[in-house]
């Protein structure tokens, strides 16, 4: 029997280390059990740090984390998925492979929402390692013109969580690596077509991060979408043009596109529906995790597109997946209370709790941002494999 997992980000890995545990503890049925997980690089990139100023530590080696679990890597894309046949076709570096598959898992995540807007490609974002390695280049690359006398401007646009933490810590390493006076001529500008920012806090929440934008000095302009985007800067919706060295688009996340393979009602951001066991609702043998599944936690609830929903879906679908190819009974979800910490640069960070209107502050400034750094630096990162535990450190790639 088989079980394959589709992604190597949060929820396929938990979901990977979850079906090797799970398998180990029934490993007295004598039931051989095969798991292989494919992925397109071999990284587990910790996606929720590709905002920093460094990129080190932000990758770690997929086969450090479940090749001595007994997990098999394949490395590849999916090009098509024929549920009917319970089979995968991937295009690797050797050519076409069939995977087949008793028990599938997808966990192949999500990806910035890009809308027609003219220039748009001219963007950088945040949402791939390579992507915010470019970023990183492009500012140290313009960074000797940041003394200039004329005013130059970032320019982010999307003032949700990504747009938030793009922007203040753009704006604390413009104060840090800017001299004299002249910092005052070099700006962050967040823009947003809402007229708030961060519309997923609650009032006090949002309060707590305009200020500290405001601090940072970053320029909202709210209200205002784009018209366009050009090399040199940014038109708004209303014709005011941004002059800008650097246009770093945040704008929504959408379900990875195979999700489309299956006939299911996706929703609007291209989910596939799933029950509380995280079994794809409509379609045997499948199971989703993390971004691109749509789970509710409650009756008025969808799960968000967040690590710390991705780790316990993954870990739940790896392990329901191996019980129910073992016929014994599945698990349902059951979330721990939904909590952020938003990173703001040099202010600090905003810790909450809770959903919407009702999420409530529980941390701010300097004690937020030591949760932060923990959360970043330990918290979301993978359980230490056995034969790291024996001497093999888990290995964490250094920006280039």
């Amino acid at each position: 029997m088989r079980i394959v997992i589709v992604g190597g980000g949060f929820a396929g890995v938990w979901a990977a280390i979850a079906a090797a545990e799970e398998r180990a503890r029934h490993a007295g049925r004598r039931v051989p059990l095969d798991i292989k997980l494919v992925s397109r690089d071999p990284w587990l990139t910790v996606r929720p740090r590709l905002y920093e100023r460094s990129l080190d530590g932000v990758r770690v080696s997929l086969d450090s984390i479940v090749g001595t679990r007994g997990v098999d890597r394949l490395q590849g894309d999916v090009t098509r998925l024929d549920w009917s046949e319970r089979r995968l076709i991937m295009a690797t570096h050797s050519g076409p492979e069939i995977v087949q598959y008793d028990r599938l898992i997808l966990a192949a995540g999500s990806e910035l929402s890009r809308p027609a807007i003219p220039g748009i490609d001219l963007t950088f974002n945040v949402d791939t390692f390579a992507q915010a390695e470019s970023l990183d280049r492009h500012l140290r690359d313009v960074r000797g013109a940041w003394n200039v006398e004329a005013p130059v401007h970032i320019v982010v646009v999307g003032a949700g969580f990504t747009g938030i933490e793009v922007a203040t810590e753009l704006a604390s390493r413009l104060r840090s690596e800017t001299s004299g006076g002249r910092v005052a001529l070099w700006r962050v500008v967040l823009v947003d077509s809402a007229d708030v920012v961060g519309r997923d806090l609650s009032h006090d929440a949002r309060q707590y991060a305009e200020r500290a934008l405001r601090e940072l000095g970053v320029v909202l302009r709210l209200g205002r979408g784009v018209r366009s985007i050009e090399r040199e800067g940014v038109t708004l919706a209303d014709g005011e043009r941004i002059r800008a060295a650097a246009t770093v688009w945040t704008g929504g996340f959408r379900a990875n596109p195979i999700a489309r393979a299956l006939p299911v009602d996706h929703d609007e951001l291209g989910r596939i529906p799933v029950d509380e066991f995280l079994r794809v609702r409509g379609v045997p043998a499948i199971y989703a995790a993390g971004d691109i599944a749509r789970v509710e936690v409650d009756a008025s609830l969808v799960a968000p597109m967040s690590c710390q929903y991705a780790i316990p879906m993954g870990t739940l679908a790896g392990s329901n997946a191996v019980l129910d190819l073992l016929g014994a009974g599945l698990a349902p979800l059951s979330p721990a209370p939904y909590v952020t910490c938003l990173d703001l640069g040099d202010a600090g960070a905003l810790f909450t709790e809770g959903f919407g209107e009702h999420r409530q502050v529980k941390l701010t400034g300097y004690w937020a941002k030591r949760m932060k750094e923990t959360i970043n630096t330990r918290l979301i990162y993978p359980p230490v494999p056995t034969a790291a535990s024996a001497g093999e450190p888990v290995q964490r790639a250094s920006a280039a």
